[in-house]
């Protein structure tokens, strides 16, 4: 089973940019699908976006055409452009062999990384 690992959190102003990663070990991370969680304080955990293997990426409509997710080989990206205060929360990273599993949320999961935008 891989196991993941959440950097490059931090506080930033609206309008900012963030790049968050996820290092990988343990699995063969390339093949398998992976992606990003967030969650608020006081909100369910939701969906931000994911990566097939093939390269296909799934965006939730509320970043699309801000945040960016991206993956090398044994690592994880989400560039997060224009950051809004709504965007605050816990970003988790997850990876399954089944895209599915990564879009429902019930793959494996990282600990979490702190991303936190002031007005």
């Amino acid at each position: 089973q891989v196991q993941l690992v959440e950097s490059g959190g931090g506080l930033v102003q609206s309008g900012d940019s963030l790049r968050l990663s996820c290092a990988a070990s343990g699995g063969t991370f390339s093949i398998i699908a992976a992606g990003w969680f967030r969650q608020a304080p006081g909100k369910e955990r939701e969906f931000v976006a994911a990566i097939h293997w093939s390269g296909a990426t799934y965006y939730a409509d509320s970043v699309k055409g801000r945040f960016t997710i991206s993956r090398a080989k044994n690592a994880l990206y989400l560039q997060m452009n224009n950051l809004k205060p709504e965007d605050t929360a816990v970003y988790y990273c997850t990876a399954d062999p089944r895209l599915n599993s990564v879009l429902n949320g019930v793959g494996s999961w990282g600990q979490g990384t702190q991303v936190t935008i002031s007005t």
